[in-house]
């Protein structure tokens, strides 16, 4: 059997959990310039593909209740 004092949570993990509680909104960091030059280089969305991603992401926007899939 284990120790009690074992599974006690030090005020050290409160204060860590408490802070990776928090909600931040945004981005983490802004890109690098190669990030944003490798983003302009990047070849366009076959439009097929596009739509259907525009599609998915209406249909999850609008699913009701958990697990259903119109």
């Amino acid at each position: 059997m284990s120790d009690p004092a074992e599974n006690k949570v030090t005020d050290a993990t409160r204060s860590t959990e408490a802070e990776d509680e928090q909600v931040h909104t945004g981005t983490d960091r802004m890109p690098t310039p190669e990030e944003e030059a490798a983003a302009e280089r990047a070849p366009d969305l076959d439009p097929e593909v596009a739509e259907n991603y525009r599609k998915a992401a209406e249909r999850g926007a609008n699913i009701e209740g958990e697990g259903k899939i119109g």
